[in-house]
Parts: structure tokens; sequence; C-alpha cells
């Protein structure tokens, strides 16, 4: 019998038992539902079996791999159910994971069928059923070659595609009541664990509605984000342009030797929306102060110097600020639960100095601009003077711009706000997304390291205290944006891969970011490289991977 430690306390159970018969009788102990275990340091199912002596800690679905779990499983229930649906009417159909918003999931469907209300609706059911037979999800090792041609007798060529480039010589590929499908990352051991979810008709495609990580117990009601749906749905479009939907796709552009062309498109496209935003701004007549807000790792500080040409090009006179110059002094900064400086909150910002400062220029005054200096700790003046004539309009950029309070003694009629993100529009397959969480992860990993000279391990640390200060301080103000601009780029992964790559070799397996280093390193290994030869060098991802001809270097 292996002896386990579980909580502090030492158990014998029978040899071959399953980690989900063990959960079982510790599940009343948790409020939330256990989704995956830690065995002596390695993540592993609830269907592998306990083979001998170790240490056992659980996930649950309030943690971000056991969320992932969820949210995984119930994508491959709603797959099957619309393949399982439209199979008794004599149709085949592809089901693509295209984006995420707010709680929801936007999935497209081709092949012929009309997805109306009625279909949604039927797609549920059908997920419920599922779920109530409740029958194992399970796990095989296929040789590559077997499993490639498992696939595409599905009628899955993104797979075969995506495969034809992998090194490994096998492939785990999940089973779910004669469905087989390749997910990227861990499943719950049956669809009985998926409980909460929702299907709805949406924008021609499905949205398929989960429980948020935080509060894995309710369904939230969809709010409509509609400029976000645009930009995200406008970023599909752009890969359909040049046929790259998926990373096989994105590999077989690199080693057809299409890769320079797809790429100047790529920011052609880019440019082009700048400068649909730039026009905007010109026809709204009395901007004076244009708020530029987005995550970290956005882009911002390009897009704001590429705006600016754009918005030359209409005869106006654009000034860059960063309202990060109008942090409080040191030792006014609100410390963090850990005792660090928080420079992400609200509170961190001279608010008053700033609106004091922006309506004086709106006035004709002149001013004396601050700059801070993060090694002092203060803002100091070096004689930076501005005023604004008539054709003067500032770039304002800053994580609190969209917040109503940062600005709210400034005219309505005078701010335009742009909200900027990075959000990924490639997936590895159909099925699979690239999260944009772990795209402005590794441009953040990889810039920091270039500028800063961080490692890949204080990015990691760092991180969790970034994406809160967003969701406190830039998401909920999102919908407010008069634009948004999506600054990823399709081909990005395939050059940042020869940067991320040597930062998370190094860290070691006895150190806490081993796993998540691990996780992303295997990520990467879907993709073929890329050098920067072909990146332009006003491109956004040069902000990240250097040689910005706007950034100081």
């Amino acid at each position: 019998m292996p002896t386990v430690m579980i909580k502090g306390a030492i158990q014998q159970f029978d040899k071959g038992v399953t980690f989900e018969s063990i959960v079982k009788k510790y599940q009343p102990q948790y409020n939330n539902s256990i989704a995956l275990v830690f065995f002596n340091g390695k993540m592993r199912e609830l269907n592998k079996r306990l083979e001998k002596d170790g240490v056992i800690s659980f996930i649950t679905t309030r943690d971000n791999a056991g969320h992932n779990s969820y949210v995984r499983t119930a994508q491959m229930m709603l797959v099957k159910a619309v393949r399982d649906i439209m199979k008794e009417q004599g149709n085949t159909v592809h089901v693509k994971i295209e984006f995420t918003l707010g709680n929801a999931f936007f999935c497209s469907v081709r092949g012929g069928i009309k997805v109306t209300d009625e279909f949604a609706a039927m797609v549920e059911e059908e997920m419920r059923r599922i779920r109530d037979r409740n029958l194992p999800i399970t796990k095989k090792t296929y040789p590559i070659d077997d499993a490639v041609e498992l696939f595409k007798r599905q009628g899955m060529r993104d797979k075969e595609r995506l495969f034809h480039y992998r090194r490994g010589s096998t492939i785990n590929v999940y089973n779910m009541e004669g469905y087989y499908d390749y997910f990227y990352g861990y499943m719950l051991p049956s669809p009985g664990y998926v409980n909460l979810f929702k299907v709805k008709a949406y924008n021609g495609g499905l949205l398929l509605i989960l429980p948020r990580q935080e509060n894995p117990f309710e369904i939230e009601e969809f709010e409509e984000q509609e400029s976000l749906f645009e930009q995200l749905y406008l970023s599909t479009k752009w890969g359909d342009l040049v046929n790259i939907s998926t990373v096989g796709d994105l590999n077989d552009a690199i080693c057809g030797g299409s890769i320079s062309d797809m790429i100047l498109v790529q920011e052609a496209l880019q440019e082009r929306r700048i400068g649909e935003i730039a026009a905007q701004i010109f026809d709204r007549k009395g901007t004076k102060f244009v708020l530029v807000a987005g995550p970290s790792s956005s882009g911002k500080t390009t897009f704001a110097h590429r705006l600016a040409v754009q918005l030359r090009s209409f005869g106006l006179k654009p000034h860059i600020i960063s309202m990060d110059n109008y942090f409080v002094n040191r030792e006014m900064t609100p410390i963090d639960i850990d005792g660090n400086y928080n420079y992400e909150v609200f509170e961190a910002v001279d608010i008053e100095l700033f609106n004091d400062d922006m309506l004086d220029l709106l006035e004709g005054e002149t001013i004396e601009l601050p700059q801070f200096d993060f090694k002092a700790g203060k803002r100091v003046y070096k004689g930076k003077y501005l005023k604004l004539n008539a054709d003067d309009i500032l770039i304002i950029e800053g994580i609190h711009g969209l917040n109503p309070k940062a600005t709210e003694d400034l005219p309505e009629e005078n701010k335009f706000k742009i909200y900027i993100s990075c959000m990924t529009s490639l997936n590895i397959d159909e099925h699979n997304r690239i999260p944009s969480t772990d795209a402005r992860l590794l441009r953040r990993m990889v810039r920091d390291a270039r500028t800063r000279g961080n490692t890949a391990q204080h990015t990691f640390q760092v991180w969790p205290k970034v994406r809160a200060g967003e969701d406190q301080n830039i998401f909920p103000f999102q919908d407010g944006a008069d634009a948004v601009f999506n600054s990823v780029l399709i081909y990005e992964l395939s050059v940042i891969k020869q940067f991320a790559e040597p930062l998370l070799f190094n860290i070691r397996p006895n150190e806490p970011e081993f796993y998540e280093a691990k996780r992303l390193l295997k990520f990467m290994e879907y993709f073929v490289g890329v050098d920067t030869a072909s990146v332009p060098t006003n491109s956004i991802l040069r902000e990240f991977v250097g040689g910005s001809c706007f950034t100081a270097e």
C-alpha cells in the first residue's frame, strides 16, 4: 500500500486507486470543487492512478489550473454536442473556439448551419445530456502517425497540419463517448464535473458562458461588449485575409517562404486601423486629450507614437504625455500587502495636479511638465514647457486613462478614449485558444529582460499583482472607450520564441516558477521560429524584442 501525506497527515491507499477516489474523501473539506492534484510536486489529472508513496495537495476550480481544466472540458462537451446534433442531420460541421468576451467564449460554427436561438438551445440540451450520462473522459497516448490518422478520419485538418511540425513521437488524445480530440492542458475526469454552463446564439456564432474563476458557483449574466467584439472579430478576419487562423497555418507560411509578405500585410492592416482611429479623432472637433489605456504589455508606447504620426498626417500637432510622470512622491505611494510600493493603484497618481495642469493647457496657459524620477522617488522639473495652440493635441498614456475619476475635471467634449490590448486571434488549432494573458506575459518577460535585466522568475512573481491591478483599474472601464485597438500580431509568437526560450530554460526544477516555465516552453514548441529581420522598426513587436525606431534602446 502506498503511503501518502495529505494535509499534514499520513494516509495509506490501495495501489492503483485513482486520485479521483482519494479526492472524494477530502472534497467536503473544500468550498470549491477539486479539479486536479499536485503529486510529489507534479500536476496530475484525477483519473491518474496512485502507484507509489508521495505527497498530495489539491487544486480547485478557484485556482487557475483548475479553472482552465473546467473550461477545456466544457469546450469539448460543446464541440461534441454540435457534431452529434449535425451528424444526426447528415451534416459535417466545424466548431472553432475563437475568443473570450468576459465570462463567455465566442465559437464560430462552419458547415452550412445557421446558428439560431433554437439551435443554441439544442446544443445546451445535448451538453446537459452528456453531463448527466457522466461517462469517463479517457486519455491515451498515440504514436503521432496514428493520432494524425485518427484526426483525419474526424475531419480535423487543423490538427493534421499542427502535428506535422511536432518534434515528439507521441500525442495524448482524449476520448469522450467515442469523440476524440487533443487539448493543450489538463482535463477533468468526466463531464459531470461541469455542472454550470449556458449556450447562447450571438452574432452568427455560439457563446459558451461559464462561471468566472473567482466565482465558480455562479454564472453571471453575459454583458454586451460591442466594440470589443468588433475588434476581436476583425482580428479573425485579418487572419482569414492571409489564410492563417491556426499555428499550423502560420508554420506552413513560414516554411513555405511567404512569411515576409504576411508580416507586411499584417503590419499594413494594423496601420490602417490606427489611421481609422486618427480620422475619428480628427472628425471629432474639439478633441484635445486622447487618453490611451490598456493592460500591461499591450504596446501602448509604440501605439501612441504611431497614432501621433497618423494625426500629423491630418495636420495636427500631437504631444505624448505619460500619466506615470504624475505619480505621487514615494513617501505618499500606497504600500501593498507585501510591503512594496504599489504603482498600479489609482491613489499612486496625483490626480489633482494632473487635472490642474490639463485644465491650464486647455485654457491656453503654458505649463512646465513634470518627470517622475524613479530612482529618487519624486517628481522633478527639467524645463520642459508646453502650450496648446489650435492644432495641438495631447496623447496621454496611462493605465487609469479610461477611469472617469482620472479626468473628472476635464470637459467630456475634449476627450477621446482608446482601449488597447493584445487580444490573440491565432489558435493552436480550432479547439485550443492561445490565451491573451500568455501572449502578454511573454511580451513582458522578453521586454523586461532586455530593458531592465529582470529574470523570467521576476516576471512570473510580479505577474499576479499586475493582473490584479488590471482587473481593478483597467478592465472595468474598457466599455467606456471611444475606440478599441487590438495590438496583437498574428506572427509575433514565432519571433518572441527565440527570446523567451532561453529565459524560461534558466528556471530550474526546484524553483516555484518551474511548472509555469515548463508549460510555456511546451507551448512554444508548436511554433517554427522567425528572426527579426523582416519585422519593421515601427512595429509594436519592436517595443518588446528591441530595434524600435520610437523607443530608446
